[in-house]
């Protein structure tokens, strides 16, 4: 068997070091011509730590990315809602892992080039158009910057792993249009500062109009002393922007007044933004769930499959979930087309439900609620929102991600 990735993301390659754990040949087409150490942050959830550990990539993971301790809900005047432990202080057999994105992407890079060789990785091929008939599949590819047309390449199966943008997803369903914008603005960065907290923890403060999020993502800096903390503010705006206007450095007067009064005994979020020299605007957005992911011998991961809205961590976690279902499949059924289905009928309905679920702000409802009860602060939590609802809650949202921590910890290997 003979798998064509498109996208050489996340998903991408842990589809590709999945894939060839199972003795299956695997090509990965990236369009950028070089994968590179960019980006921010992110969160990897025990399950997808659990697969990436069975992939052989346990210590790389260990020695790069900080394993949270625990998930806090602040209010704006920097109360404490909600915490949580998480990970391996929650008693899971895996961490939970905050990571800088660029860092887990050349660690998955890398382990796929020594493992099945440099070829197996194709930058700089921006897929065109597919076709498929009864023995394969053939991909198209142009070159990204002159447009110019590059050699085609034949499979048995094409895995359209291509992001929120998918290409692969286009020519699916060549209706569907952009994403989905939610009303509000992202701006990102990262900056090293002193530690907040225990050093370890993820906190995310405000409501849905006006929201702040900080965890430290980096290792060598905590064995420094210090903390490479990523950053998220959110503000509602109004309007949605063009794909132009994605992931562009804007100045920081764009939205820092509007936490110039957010000093924490714990943090201090102005403070934080004025020694952060990068920011980049990002709009928060999402594509609506779709009822097939698989047609014939082609189907969608990650983004291209489900993209969610940046809320509870899930996104890059459930694509490297993704590939080991799709990799169990692949072994399990007789003909590729089979596969491909079992693997839609075990995945999209979770996806969906988690997707919408997520639009309702999932376990962060808890910080809309509190708004909403106490605009002015509280004296204790438990006199806003019972401490019985919050659990509920934080249990729901688990249930509904794989994320169960017995579920996690004791079910068979999917490989």
């Amino acid at each position: 068997m003979k798998a064509l990735v498109i996208g050489g993301g996340i998903g991408g390659l842990a589809a590709a070091l999945s894939l060839h754990q199972a003795g299956i040949e695997v090509t990965v087409f990236e369009a950028v011509r070089e994968i590179g150490a960019l980006g921010v942050g992110i969160n990897l959830q025990p399950n997808a730590v659990r697969e990436l550990t069975e992939l052989g990539l346990g210590d790389e993971l260990a020695l790069t990315g900080i394993p949270t301790s625990a998930l806090a809900y602040y209010n704006r005047h920097g109360q404490r809602i909600w915490m949580e432990p998480r990970g391996r202080e929650a008693g899971y057999r895996w961490p939970q892992y905050s990571i800088h994105r660029g860092e887990l992407l050349m660690i998955l890079a890398r382990a796929v080039r020594e493992r099945t060789g440099d070829a197996s990785i194709r930058c700089g091929h921006q897929l065109a158009s597919f076709e498929q008939d009864a023995q394969g599949v053939t991909a198209h590819f142009v070159d990204r910057r002159s447009g110019a047309q590059l050699e085609s390449a034949r499979g048995d199966i094409l895995i359209g792993a291509d992001g929120i943008h998918s290409a692969v997803r286009a020519q699916l369903y060549p209706d569907e249009g952009d994403p989905r914008f939610c009303g509000q603005m992202m701006w990102r960065a990262a900056v090293e500062s002193t530690p907040y907290l225990d050093g370890l923890t993820q906190a995310i403060s405000g409501h849905r109009d006006q929201k702040f999020l900080v965890y430290p993502m980096s290792a060598k800096s905590r064995e420094r002393g210090r903390s490479l903390i990523n950053w998220i503010a959110e503000l509602t705006v109004s309007g949605p922007t063009s794909r132009a206007d994605w992931n562009r450095q804007v100045s920081k007067e764009v939205f820092a007044g509007a936490f110039a009064k957010w000093r924490f005994p714990w943090l201090d979020v102005p403070g934080l933004i004025d020694a952060t020299d990068s920011v980049f605007e990002f709009p928060k957005v999402d594509r609506d769930p779709v009822r097939q992911w698989s047609f014939g011998r082609v189907t969608l991961i990650g983004d291209a499959a489900h993209a969610m809205l940046p809320i509870g961590s899930q996104a890059g976690s459930q694509a490297v979930v993704d590939s080991r279902y799709l990799t169990r499949a692949l072994l399990a059924e007789p003909t590729h087309e089979q596969a491909l289905r079992r693997y839609e009928a075990e995945r999209l309905p979770a996806m969906n439900e988690i997707t919408l679920r997520i639009r309702g702000l999932g376990q962060e409802i808890v910080m809309e609620m509190a708004e909403e009860r106490a605009p002015d602060g509280f004296e204790r939590i438990e006199d806003v929102i019972p401490h019985e609802e919050m659990a509920r809650l934080s249990a729901e949202f688990k249930l509904a991600a794989g994320l169960e921590r017995d579920y996690v910890n004791s079910r068979k290997s999917l490989i």
